[in-house]
């Protein structure tokens, strides 16, 4: 592939740079930018048409605020590589996503022009008040400012940030970043907002500094900016929502004219007293036609021909988990008109977009708004429907509260299907699903479950389809599952109930969901050193199937348990169970392989659990400690 030639780039080793160029010359760099992106990406994979979205943004801010001193926050931060590109990182944006290499989003310990890490969305605006207030109290900080999307602003926390920040009237810059997208297009009221932008009627009155931009701005953008203001108000005449909680508004602008970005940012930063939005509209995937007519804008893509835009996807010999779980659902929704599904602006990714297909009425996305998701799937299920909400594992701690008040409380049977469990690669530690078995397992009434296979999977979407006497989880991980045999339909399964796979005499591995393949593995290998191994399916987190794990104490030396989630999880849950029952009492060796108590940084999933030490070589090796045998009398389990 051929490097695009960026000689303007190329004099650019900060943001400091960029304030000596002309504007002719911020132009130039942007497409140069632009092509830059696009070339690494194509190479790395990653969030491309949202970064594409923003290069002249980017540009922008870095050309007329003084960061690092201002502090910049990106909002999910997942459009960040334009800045990473412009703020000492150029040189590296080859390992993007990469063991050892740069991060997808935004992170503290990686740059001084990062302040704040991200990964979820609605956080930019707290963060940056929390600047403001730092700057005020006499801190070495300067301005503060937020970019926040359309999607991201329709969350709950975004909206007490912004009330918030009326309320404190400190000097605070919010960019609304208008591309009327988010991962799947965005939702609910704020989106009807945006969603009109070419009215016939003239731009109201602006404020303060808007008054002085709004002659200025070209007709086609004058006309249509009626639509930005009903984006926050919906009544013709009135203020804004914004202004109505004390920022002054300006908008909207075009977000890939360098012209009318670099005068409105200069007047803002000049005038600005108190809160200030700029509502900038910008083009998902900008100048890169494949994304632009993608129907996801290539949100996140894998390596990809520049040319074609053809992405080079590996073709893998089993389903996906969230595929099984999407085509299993819709086949449950056929059969029962009462199921419905509910996702946080994730269909896709869920794989509730196939039953959406099927059934439109019957699929609900809420917009980022886990919390609403949460208790919108409670109403539902008092209502005597049979709602699924699908929420990644990392996505779902924003609505914990919910879930324990709004449903676990009131014992009411929503079944969550919980999408990213475990360890998840290149988006690293952000979106690694390592808690919900600790935060679910600690929850009384709530049944909990994990898919050991894709089959698997398949029975516990039936089992929570049938099961109504209270709350159900269901946990999966990312990518293919095992290429087990699948049946016709799910059989509904046993509460509580695990299975054994295979039997021995001397050991005994109790894995929990996605570890069993690499538990199974784990047994021929030490069967092939002369160890006796029984392999289980725990199946159940909670309630646990204390029969079998009663047979196993009874007839083996050892129990190991595994499972894809952090300390206080399922192993927890048996440790305690068996020393209330006295069975540790008796020179049992337990051994509970967990992920490690710390954050594991992006790299490949296998490269990943390899440094949480959760491979089979490891469980072997757990085995043989735990038995008192020595690996090297075995030559090493690795051997």
């Amino acid at each position: 592939m051929n490097t695009p030639l960026t000689p303007t780039l190329d004099r650019v080793a900060g943001p400091a740079d960029l304030r000596s160029m002309n504007l002719g010359e911020l132009s130039t760099l942007a497409r140069e930018l632009r092509q830059e992106v696009i070339s690494v990406v194509s190479e790395t994979g990653g969030h491309l048409g949202s970064s594409l979205g923003v290069v002249e943004l980017t540009v922008a801010l870095h050309a007329v605020f003084n960061t690092p001193f201002d502090k910049l926050v990106w909002d999910v931060s997942h459009q960040c590589y334009p800045h990473k590109i412009l703020t000492g990182r150029r040189d590296r944006m080859h390992t993007l996503r990469q063991g050892g290499g740069l991060a997808g989003f935004c992170k503290r310990t990686e740059s001084e022009f990062d302040p704040f890490g991200a990964g979820h969305s609605s956080t930019s605006i707290s963060a940056a008040l929390g600047f403001a207030v730092g700057r005020d109290m006499g801190l070495p900080t300067g301005d503060s400012i937020a970019v926040i999307g359309d999607g991201s602003i329709s969350a709950g926390m975004a909206y007490e940030a912004l009330n918030n920040a009326g309320h404190e009237n400190r000097r605070l810059f919010v960019i609304l970043n208008d591309n009327e997208m988010s991962i799947a297009p965005p939702v609910g009221a704020m989106s009807k907002y945006l969603s009109g932008l070419y009215a016939d009627t003239p731009l109201g009155k602006l404020k303060d500094m808007a008054e002085d931009f709004e002659a200025a701005l070209p007709g086609p953008i004058r006309e249509g900016a009626r639509r930005a203001r009903q984006l926050v108000t919906g009544f013709p005449g009135g203020g804004t929502l914004f202004e109505e909680l004390g920022f002054d508004y300006i908008g909207p602008i075009d977000g890939h004219d360098m012209s009318q970005l670099m005068a409105v940012m200069r007047a803002a930063r000049a005038r600005a007293a108190g809160p200030v939005l700029i509502h900038v509209c910008t083009v998902k995937g900008k100048g890169y036609r494949p994304a632009e007519t993608a129907a996801d804008k290539y949100h996140g893509v894998s390596k990809f021909d520049v040319v074609s835009g053809a992405q080079k996807k590996s073709k893998g010999n089993a389903p996906s988990y969230t595929s099984v779980f999407g085509q299993t659902l819709t086949d449950e929704a056929a059969r029962e008109s009462r199921v419905v599904a509910v996702t946080a602006a994730m269909p896709s990714g869920t794989g509730l977009n196939i039953m959406q297909d099927r059934f439109p009425a019957r699929v609900f996305d809420v917009g980022i708004a886990e919390q609403h998701a949460v208790t919108f799937a409670g109403g539902m299920a008092a209502s005597g429907l049979k709602p699924f909400c699908a929420i990644y594992s990392t996505f779902l701690q924003r609505g914990y509260d919910q879930l324990v008040h709004d449903v676990v409380l009131q014992k009411l049977p929503v079944r969550f299907a919980i999408d990213r469990a475990g360890l998840v690669g290149a988006d690293g530690s952000t979106h690694a699903g390592a808690f919900d078995l600790s935060y679910l397992c600690c929850l009384p009434g709530l049944t909990v479950m994990a898919a050991g296979d894709e089959a698997e999977l398949k029975h516990m979407v039936a089992t929570a389809a049938a099961y109504d006497e209270g709350p159900i989880a269901f946990r999966y991980p990312r990518g293919e599952g095992l290429g087990v045999e699948m049946p016709e339909r799910g059989e509904v399964l046993e509460i509580g109930k695990g299975r054994i796979l295979r039997e021995g005499s001397q050991v005994a591995l109790l894995s929990l969901g996605a570890p069993l393949g690499d538990a199974l593995k784990a047994a021929e290998a030490l069967e092939a050193r002369g160890i006796s191994v029984t392999v289980a399916d725990a199946r159940f987190a909670k309630p646990m199937d204390t029969d079998l794990i009663a047979q196993l104490v009874a007839h083996h030396a050892a129990l190991i348990t595994i499972e894809h989630g952090s300390e206080g999880g399922f192993g927890a849950q048996v440790l305690h169970w068996l020393a209330r029952t006295g069975r540790l009492d008796k020179g049992l060796a337990v051994r509970t392989m967990t992920l490690p108590d710390t954050f594991i940084e992006q790299a490949s999933p296998a490269a990943m659990y390899a440094e949480a030490k959760l491979t089979a070589d490891d469980i072997a090796d757990t085995a043989l400690s735990a038995l008192g045998v020595a690996p090297a009398q075995f030559g090493t389990a690795r051997a």
